[in-house]
């Protein structure tokens, strides 16, 4: 792959990211954060953040870790996830990913949510794919 190219502003792009408007306020070295506001459009029947919500957020945070770890050269698609949830998601909620390993093709991360109060709401582990960008 050419040293021209930069997948930084690919997360721009991701249109369910704007539909969300979950934001990534970080990504550098194989860290990331991303931070969503709830809405009520956002919640289940018990006025929680929906799993699916909860999950793409843990997905994005791991994958803009990814990302970042490769120093935006490459595009990465998620391989595999594994997510546990451990408290109701409500208010503002933050995701915090990290790069843990991996090689030349597949990038192991981790990553957790947390609420306003620091409670974890989430936490997951996912492999990710390199791939060329175009």
């Amino acid at each position: 792959m050419s040293n021209d190219i930069d997948t930084s502003s690919l997360y721009d792009k991701v249109a369910f990211a704007k539909l969300l408007d979950l934001r990534r306020e970080f990504a550098e070295g194989g860290i990331s954060r991303m931070v969503l506001d709830a809405r009520p459009e956002l919640t289940n029947n018990f006025e929680n953040v929906h799993g699916g919500v909860i999950m793409t957020m843990l997905d994005m945070a791991m994958s803009s870790a990814a990302l970042s770890k490769a120093d935006f050269k490459k595009a990465v698609i998620t391989v595999d996830m594994s997510t546990h949830f451990l408290h109701p998601g409500k208010g503002r909620l933050v995701a915090h990913g990290r790069a843990v390993g991996g090689g030349k093709s597949i990038c192991f991360c981790e990553a957790h949510i947390e609420n306003a109060a620091g409670q974890r709401v989430a936490s997951a582990m996912g492999a990710f794919k390199y791939v060329d960008p175009r």
